[in-house]
């Protein structure tokens, strides 16, 4: 509920005033994809607790601005669960037990970036390290890497990007390698 409130206290609008803690999406197609996901989420059952609808008024009227959206209950096996949204669209997958909530973690055809939070961090270095993903963030979100710190390579796992960004990984993008074969009698 906290949760909630804060997210629907969020000021949508031009991304150009300070005030603005959320601007539109990138285009008319994104904002009907984005609606189109909604009614997926609400056609298989995934309670809608927040948001869901355009946001008009206020001089939005002109732009591609979706109200942040919260669904509740949300399996695992819903599409708006398992496709990628690029829209105001958050899901909450319950679990009862850390292994339930890494198995519903590496169910996902992604694997750009997670996120652990827990006070015992031995726990989470076991958890990041059997979390399929190119990225583990552990008690923070979008630090190190994401920022561009050279020494931590970045880049997903399974359907999530094409290779490392960064680091010496990031480095052999920019490699040709070649093979040479010779036979010799």
């Amino acid at each position: 509920e906290m949760f909630s409130n804060f997210v629907g206290g969020m000021q949508i609008g031009d991304p150009m005033d300070p005030a603005t803690r959320m601007g539109p999406v990138v285009s008319a197609d994104q904002l009907n994809t984005v609606e189109t996901y909604v009614k997926a989420g609400q056609e298989e059952n995934a309670s809608l607790i927040l948001g869901g609808n355009r946001k008009t008024g206020d001089g939005l009227d002109k732009g591609y601005f979706f109200e942040p959206t919260i669904f509740d209950k949300v399996d695992n096996r819903m599409k708006i669960a398992q496709e990628e949204i690029f829209g105001p669209v958050l899901t909450i997958i319950p679990f009862s037990t850390p292994q339930e909530a890494l198995k519903i973690a590496n169910e996902s055809m992604y694997g750009l970036a997670a996120a652990v939070w827990t006070q015992d961090i031995d726990k989470a270095l076991k958890f990041a390290k059997n979390i399929r993903a190119g990225t583990v963030w552990i008690n923070s979100y979008h630090t190190a890497s994401a920022l561009g710190v050279p020494v931590m390579p970045f880049g997903g796992y399974k359907q999530s990007g094409i290779g490392r960004e960064l680091g010496l990984e990031g480095m052999e993008m920019f490699m040709e390698t070649k093979s040479i074969a010779i036979k010799l009698n």
